[in-house]
């Protein structure tokens, strides 16, 4: 899509374009209220404006807009309306052993149980042992420290959605 096709979108599918990269309909409204874009820098200085004002409660409402790390079965029924944006994001996980999915997995619990949010991860690129290893680091941490280190992987990931969006 090009930039004036975006900005030309009618209100509700712009929408809808936004909340594919990101599912914080606050975040969404924000971005489609900014239009016109004049570029694409422009536009990911929106994104970054809107996220810095973004509550916890739509940073958790970005979270929902994904899929737990090494989920194949999920990522794949549950989030097909993101599958464009989505493409890749989990490439890692194609090639990994199912003992090392399990672990991702059964992290992913123990994280969740810990933090009450998902694992949020900028996958893109990374193995599916690059993203356990990461699981592991940041298990450790406490709400204080993992919550901005969350906000700011989803913020990559929207970034790197937005991008995908204009290519």
């Amino acid at each position: 899509m090009t930039l004036a096709e975006l900005n030309s979108l009618p209100v509700l599918d712009a929408q809808r374009q936004f909340e594919s990269c990101c599912a914080a309909e606050a975040w969404a409204t924000a971005m489609v209220q900014g239009r016109p874009y004049t570029s694409a820098a422009q536009l990911l200085m929106r994104s970054d404006q809107c996220w810095q004002s973004a509550s916890r409660a739509d940073v958790l409402q970005a979270f929902t807009g994904h899929p737990r790390i090494g989920d194949i079965r999920t990522l794949h029924k549950k989030y097909a309306h993101t599958a464009d944006q989505a493409a890749g994001e989990q490439a890692g996980m194609d090639s990994a052993e199912a003992d090392l999915l399990q672990t991702l997995v059964d992290l992913n619990d123990a994280y969740v149980d810990k933090f009450g949010y998902i694992f949020i991860v900028c996958a893109s690129g990374k193995s599916a042992a690059q993203m356990l290893a990461l699981l592991q680091q940041r298990l450790v941490n406490d709400e204080l420290s993992e919550w901005p280190l969350a906000a700011a992987e989803q913020h990559k990931i929207t970034a790197l959605r937005l991008h995908k969006l204009l290519a």
